[in-house]
């Protein structure tokens, strides 16, 4: 290696249909540099979950990926021991493994794999706002130190590359000081108009403009009704966009008048989707 020449990571700028703005490049690009986890929060369907995986498909890095639940405690997140494999294999003896060997029936679980892994990985922790605090903050001392212990055998298992970590929050509920002064931080804001546009033009080169013009306008008065719960979102809008250019009896000039077909595939809720309807079907938002 020549003096001075540069070892970081590949610089992220997006990937395939992935629409980004500059800052959001910026945070991802630092967050590498100085290895730190990057916390992204923002509504549902602002593409949290989706920036990691075109951080994987951009950088060509292996993406693992831990859902966060409710219940879950941190050693199911780093691996498992399977006690009821070993006692079957105990007591049926038709297995090639040595029961003694609790190594054996040891499985690493997604962060554990993103550490064994034997290339640099991204490690999306999904939803962190799901867990309680003790999980948050005893994660990310694991993630400090890229190291954690399998008690059942007495092994240090660390890290062989430090993994590319994002971790989302729908801001469901409020995460602890500590672990905040821990990752960077950056808030993706739902798509303006203007972003919104190049986000389908990227989904639908060849859209008609008078369809593109109308549809997006006609979703953000849709998102503008206050009694629904679950607003409709980028994905919403690309299958609802994909739904009328497939439709031979559609014609973009019924958005200008008020017409909204497929309604459900904006609003998934049943009460949301009425509430809508009603309010479509009585030209209120005209």
């Amino acid at each position: 290696m020549s003096k001075g020449q540069d070892t970081r990571e590949p610089a992220f700028s997006g990937a395939g249909k992935y629409v980004l703005d500059e800052e959001l490049a910026k945070i991802v690009n630092i967050s590498m540099d100085l290895e730190m986890p990057l916390l992204l929060k923002g509504e549902p369907g602002t593409g949290k979950t989706m920036l990691a995986h075109a951080i994987a498909e951009s950088l060509r890095m292996p993406l693992i990926v831990l859902n966060v639940k409710s219940s879950m405690k941190l050693v199911e997140a780093l691996y498992q021991y399977d006690t009821l494999t070993r006692l079957n294999d105990s007591r049926f003896g038709d297995s090639s493994r040595d029961v003694s060997q609790i190594e054996d029936y040891i499985r690493m679980g997604k962060i554990g794999q993103a550490f064994v892994a034997d290339a640099r990985t991204v490690l999306l922790i999904d939803e962190i706002d799901k867990a309680d605090t003790d999980f948050q903050d005893d994660m990310l001392d694991v993630l400090d130190q890229m190291e954690f212990d399998i008690i059942e055998i007495d092994k240090t298992v660390r890290a062989k590359h430090r993994p590319v970590i994002i971790i989302t929050s729908n801001a469901k509920k409020d995460l602890s000081d500590p672990f905040l002064g821990r990752c960077n931080f950056h808030h993706i804001a739902f798509p303006d108009p203007k972003m919104m546009r190049e986000i389908i033009s990227v989904h639908f080169p060849a859209l008609n403009t008078e369809l593109m013009e109308n549809a997006l306008k006609m979703f953000y008065k849709l998102r503008e009704i206050e009694a629904v719960e679950k607003r409709p979102a980028t994905r919403e809008l690309i299958n609802w966009v994909r739904a009328l250019e497939k439709d031979p009896d559609f014609r973009p000039s019924q958005l200008a008048r008020g017409d909204v077909p497929f309604l459900g595939i904006l609003f998934k809720k049943s009460q949301d989707y009425a509430t809508a309807g009603n309010i479509v079907s009585r030209k209120r938002m005209f």
